[in-house]
Formats: C-alpha cells, structure tokens, sequence
C-alpha cells in the first residue's frame, strides 16, 4: 500500500475537497481521483460519495481515518528513527551464558554508546527456548544456535559465528590420536538434552565408539575446567569465550567431519522493534568479526599440529 495514497485521503478530508487537496499536495485533480479509486479497490468500500458537483467522505472512510492518521504517524517515526540517532524503546535479548559472558557485553556497550536513550531486557536461557519465546511474541531477538528444523517465514535468522569441534585434553595428551583418547579416557559429556550436545552424540554414533561417560553437563567452561585436570576428554566447540586456550588444553582435530556448531541472531520479522533489532544485527556482526579475525590462524594452526593454543 502506497503511504503517499493515504495522505491523499487525509488531504482529501481536511481540506473539504479533492480540488483543494490537489493543490495543496501539488498534483492534479485527476491524479488525487485516480490514487482514491486504487484505494477503493485495495480496500473494498467506497470512500467518497458525489452529490452534484462536490464530492464528500463517506462515512465508511470517516471510520477510517483515525487508524490511518495512526498509521502515517508511525511510519512517520520509523523514517525518523532510520534517519537519525535519536533510538529510543525497550528490546528483549535472549543469549545463552557462552555468549552473555563473552560477546554480548561488547554488543551491549557498541549499542549503548551510540543510542544511550535504548534499553535492552536481557534473557538468558537455551537456544531451544529461545525459538518458540520468539514467535509468542515474549522476545524480539536472541543470540542462538542455528535451529535442527526449517524455520517459518515469519522467524528472520542471520549466521554470526561457525566454531568447530576438536577434542580437548590436559595439555600432556597433546599429538596423540583423539580416537584412542575417547576410548581409552573417561569422557565428558556436553548434554545430550541440548542441540549442542546432540552434533557430538551424532559424532560419536558415526565413529561407533563406546565412550566412558564420567560427567554430562551443559556448560562448556565447566566441561574445560574438569579436561584440565585432566578429569577426561571431551569434544567441544571453540567458543567465543576462549575458555580452552586460556587454560591451555591440547587441541586435537577430529578424524571424521563434524558439523561446526553455528551461532546466528534470530528474529521476529513482524516485531515492532524493528530498528532496534537492526542496530543489534549490526553490532553483534561486527563483534562476531572481530573476534574471528585474530583467533582464526591460530586455532587452524594449532587443531592441525594437535597442540594446546595459547
């Protein structure tokens, strides 16, 4: 629907004539008919009667106009709000603790500091709570892992972060053979009950090894910490959250292909904070980035020769 149409409606009741909101609006008499009839045809009823000579509005677009002044009004606003820095209003974030405890709070203050005026309601949780929050309308945006199923069209999702999985180890198993570790270590388990979990259950179903489980958790720092004490082996992602080079396990690349676990923002496309999402979009891309760009070469480096990165 054409917004210059609907202003031509409310010229059109304004100014008492289509003549009159012709010549405010610098068009034709012809060209104000015409943009009026394609609203009558658009909508299914008619909006002005004629008696005579003069036309007036009937009182089906009487009812009208208020909801379409509503509407101009918002676009209006949106216009504003792409226009200029001045974002104001409330966004509803949801994000696991991996990424609450590493790129959110950057998110957060490359967010803050150019649109002090916003304020975000941080919901941490599950990826696989996050989808279903979102389409309720309970929140506008989540940093999650890329869902196992299609999603609706009404859901948007844009890829932020791939990491791979390496076995992790205390940093004396470095260059031995994973898969004589997980079968001859105890092994520690990511959660099964979560999507993370189950890409390193699939692994494991492939490689056909009979691990021996010693602990099952969703928490990936927790997980780090016990390898590190060398409580057991474990397969994990490299999070954002440098959790394994900063206590200096052994990287080990995994002999068979494992899918990467894949970090995206999803979101509602019908949700009313739209600007606001965008500016997270783009900031959470950023920082994503940034991230990468330095840590790449040396987690390549360091999966290939089975040492522990520093």
């Amino acid at each position: 629907m054409n917004t210059d149409f609907l202003r031509t409606l409310i010229a059109v009741a304004d100014h008492g004539s289509m003549a009159e909101a012709a010549r405010r609006l610098g068009l034709t008499h012809g060209a104000v008919a015409q943009q009026i009839r394609v609203l009558e045809a658009d909508w299914g009823v008619p909006l002005v009667a004629r008696a005579g000579r003069t036309v007036h509005l009937t009182d089906r677009a009487e009812q009208l106009l208020a909801p379409v002044r509503e509407a101009l009004e918002r676009v209006d606003r949106i216009r504003q709000l792409a226009r200029t820095d001045d974002i104001t209003g409330e966004l509803r974030l949801g994000a696991g603790q991996t990424a609450l405890n590493s790129v959110v709070p950057v998110i957060l203050k490359m967010l803050l500091a150019r649109y002090p005026r916003v304020r975000v309601d941080l919901r941490p949780g599950h990826s696989s709570d996050f989808y279903p929050a979102i389409e309720r309308g309970d929140l506008d945006a989540a940093i999650a892992l890329e869902a196992p199923y299609a999603l609706p069209k009404r859901l948007g999702w844009q890829l932020l972060r791939e990491e791979p999985h390496v076995l992790v180890a205390a940093a004396h198993h470095a260059g031995q053979d994973p898969h004589t570790l997980m079968r001859t270590l105890p092994f520690l388990r990511y959660d099964r009950a979560h999507w993370g979990g189950r890409q390193i259950e699939d692994y494991l179903q492939r490689c056909g090894i009979p691990v021996q489980e010693r602990f099952e958790l969703n928490a990936i720092e927790s997980i780090a910490a016990m390898a590190s004490q060398d409580l057991g082996v474990a397969i994990l992602p490299m999070s954002t959250n440098g959790v394994i080079e900063r206590l200096g396990l052994a990287t080990l690349p995994l002999p068979l292909p494992c899918a990467p676990r894949r970090f995206g923002l999803i979101w509602s496309r019908a949700s009313p904070r739209q600007v606001l999402i965008d500016v997270v979009r783009d900031a959470a891309a950023r920082e994503y980035a940034r991230v990468a760009a330095p840590s790449t070469l040396r987690r390549q480096r360091a999966a290939s020769s089975g040492r522990a990165t520093p």
